[in-house]
């Protein structure tokens, strides 16, 4: 990695990379904690007063937390979980979306030791339910909206669940008051995690069957740093620097790629609970003055329909990172010659992230190119027999078994585990070329999950979904390309002899997968067939669809 000799040993080791064994290596310390990296780290009495938090609620005030007041209010929580018998590896499931409770939380779970289940607001009461009985999750941390939804349900769809924390919490319900929990006094000492114990557990759509749980340990932000310190342009400790993403604090962007970044570098994290428009978030970035953030590229795309937003709004942006689909060569030059920040895109997975990726400080972006290979990783292209392509020509990306971000596994599934590995490589199913330069091109997918506008979204789940609906005889779904999202859901139905097609039966369908998964897994198209073509098997072919679609583009 040549673009690292404009480095210094000292500067290397800032960022996390060490010099060893004729190289250089991700330095993961074995008492690695996301708790030490993050909040506390930054207690001293000449930082503890700076504002971790600047939440702005959706009536516009502003409401401020400091890296102290942050610390005491996680170590009340982490006290009443305690006290519930929360300990060590126990799941506590985190439902409060972009409010500063999230974060708190996370730092109390990490006190108490134990593995925080990142469920997103975005989830319907199927997925929810598949996710906290997967994991059988004790305790959910949530508010009173997101509660009701649930609630009357609880005994049937939610039979592992004992304790309920919210905000708004009706002590006559048997719900606890998180407020009251932020003051609460006990002798409670933290219990931290070492590098290899579980941190995180996070639910995300794979090519077949319901979301799956990966289990992240705390060693993940530590194998993080440099490229995290790379994909924001060596600038992470800039002065004044101020962080935001809309990207949801239940995953990987907007939680390990955001929030925990911004806290590592001792930084305000920014944040609201307000749905995203191009308008709203440039008077956001204006008014918080942000200057570092996390967009997925159908976010930039929609805050490049603003042809020059500086003439309109005082911007101090200066860094976009931006990743979970590819980045078109024109959203990058919108970025640079009219929006005048940085942006860097990156790759990688849930599973085993931050492989390859730009660092405009370091060496030069290539409009349309997903970047190099990342330090401590080895990245190689492969054919079906496993052997690595020549420069220029098409293979799936794979990297080593032992990659410094690797999860620490699937829950309940080590089936799905074993599919990952290929020889002696992890697979990720995506396709590339590699120029000669050592920069990668992406091509698409090998299999049938489907990325759009960020979301991983597995067809079988969405045809489960649609096969529960009354009218729905039989289902297929496959990822459109659309130059706006990357690719959309696009879904094929047969419905049952007594239905027939009409736009009302459409929107029926469509709004009761939003209900029960999520409105981001809804299909964007709903064609209707007569029959379907079958596998020898004896299962529909989705690829037989996808190919008809792309001819279709086409012509």
């Amino acid at each position: 990695m040549d673009y690292l000799s404009k480095l210094s040993d000292d500067e290397l080791f800032e960022i996390g990379l060490v010099k060893k064994n004729g190289g250089i290596e991700i330095e993961i310390p074995a008492d690695a904690n996301i708790y030490k990296m993050t909040l506390g780290n930054y207690l001293s009495n000449e930082h503890s007063k700076k504002i971790a938090i600047s939440f702005e609620d959706q009536k516009g005030k502003i409401i401020k937390f400091t890296f102290d007041e942050v610390e005491k209010m996680s170590h009340g929580l982490a006290s009443k979980l305690s006290s519930l018998g929360y300990k060590f590896g126990s799941y506590v499931a985190i439902h409060t979306g972009q409010h500063p409770d999230t974060a708190i939380a996370h730092m109390a779970i990490c006190k108490i030791g134990g593995v925080a289940v990142t469920l997103s607001q975005l989830y319907g009461p199927e997925t929810l339910k598949h996710a906290m009985n997967d994991c059988r999750v004790e305790v959910l941390i949530t508010n009173k909206k997101e509660w009701e939804k649930i609630k009357e349900k609880k005994n049937n769809n939610f039979p592992f669940l004992k304790h309920v924390i919210l905000r708004e919490a009706d002590e006559n319900k048997n719900e606890i008051s998180l407020l009251d929990a932020y003051n609460y006094k006990s002798n409670f000492r933290p219990n931290f995690g070492s590098a290899n114990d579980p941190a995180l557990l996070m639910y995300t759509s794979g090519s077949t069957g319901k979301p799956k749980g990966i289990l992240h340990g705390h060693r993940v932000l530590a194998s993080y740093k440099p490229s995290i310190n790379l994909f924001f342009n060596l600038s992470m400790k800039e002065e004044n620097a101020v962080y935001w993403s809309p990207s949801d604090w239940a995953w990987v962007g907007g939680l390990l790629d955001m929030l925990f970044p911004a806290w590592m570098a001792g930084k305000t994290i920014a944040t609201s609970e307000d749905r995203f428009n191009a308008e709203w978030a440039y008077k956001f970035i204006e008014k918080h003055k942000v200057t570092h953030t996390f967009l997925a590229p159908t976010a930039i795309k929609r805050m490049a329909q603003i042809d020059n937003p500086r003439d309109k709004y005082h911007l101090s942006l200066k860094v976009i990172c931006t990743g979970g689909e590819a980045l078109a060569s024109e959203t990058l030059e919108w970025v640079e010659n009219k929006l005048g920040v940085i942006c860097n895109e990156f790759y990688g997975m849930t599973e085993v992230n931050h492989l390859v990726g730009n660092c405009s400080a370091l060496y030069p972006r290539k409009a349309g190119s997903m970047g190099r290979v990342y330090p401590g990783h080895k990245v190689l292209l492969i054919d079906e027999k496993q052997n690595e392509v020549d420069t220029e020509k098409v293979g799936e990306i794979v990297t080593t078994s032992n990659s410094p971000t690797r999860f620490l596994g699937y829950l309940n599934n080590k089936n799905k585990e074993d599919e990952m590995q290929v020889g002696n490589y992890l697979r990720t199913n995506d396709l590339a070329s590699k120029d000669a330069e050592g920069y990668f091109w992406y091509k698409g997918r090998s299999d049938d999950l489907i990325k759009s506008s960020g979301f991983r979204i597995g067809p079988a789940e969405v045809e489960d979904s649609l096969i529960s609906f009354h009218a729905v005889a039989e289902a297929a779904v496959i990822g459109k390309p659309d130059n706006d999202r990357g690719s959309i859901v696009k879904a094929f139905i047969k419905l049952h002899k007594d239905f027939n097609p009409s736009t009302e039966l459409i929107e029926e369908i469509r709004n009761f997968v939003k209900e029960n998964l999520a409105s981001y897994k809804a299909p964007r198209e709903i064609e209707f067939v007569d029959s379907f073509i079958m596998t020898s098997s004896g299962k529909i072919n989705r690829r037989v669809l996808r190919e008809r679609e792309n001819e279709h583009l086409k012509n």
